[in-house]
């Protein structure tokens, strides 16, 4: 009986450029939609001159669209918020490019700062908020594209978060 494994056989299996699938041109897992963010949050080129700041609102900008996806980038001047939402059917990915936006959720409250990363699947309700003194951006990419946002209120989402007893 041979005891060696594939791997003992094969060796490094990223040596052997045959077996390895070829780069997909669009993501279609929850890893390649955050490896697509990472990327894009790395080239700067590619977002960091189209950015700008509205005191009056959230400003936002399409970046990218791909087969069932889309790639958004935000601004965020101090004091400005998105709200209690859920982002309907759509999952998705959040990555803070600049600065510090703070996540509140049912379950608690967190800082995210410039590369931290926020993977949400559909119906996941929180609020984004810039709390710190300085502008942020961030990029969130949906999947199913974004068409729904509905909007909660803190009690409504108190009330789904707890369990229902019979």
């Amino acid at each position: 009986m041979n005891s060696d494994n594939d791997l003992q056989i094969a060796g490094d299996i990223l040596e052997v450029t045959h077996l390895l699938q070829p780069p997909r041109e669009h993501p279609v897992t929850v890893a390649e939609f955050v490896g697509l963010a990472r990327a894009i949050a790395a080239d700067r080129a590619q977002w960091a001159h189209l950015v700008q700041y509205d005191a009056t609102s959230r400003w936002y900008h399409r970046l990218r669209t791909g087969p069932g996806y889309e790639v958004w980038l935000l601004s965020w001047v101090p004091g400005q918020g998105s709200g209690l939402h859920d982002h309907g059917r759509s999952s998705g990915v959040l990555t803070v490019l600049e600065g510090t936006l703070t996540e509140r959720t049912e379950r608690g409250t967190r800082a995210l700062g410039a590369g931290a990363q926020r993977v949400f699947a559909p119906g996941y309700a929180h609020e984004v908020v810039n709390d710190a003194l300085e502008p942020a951006v961030s990029l969130h990419v949906y999947y199913p594209g974004l068409t729904e946002m509905p909007m909660h209120t803190a009690a409504a989402a108190a009330c789904e978060a707890r369990p229902v007893t019979a």
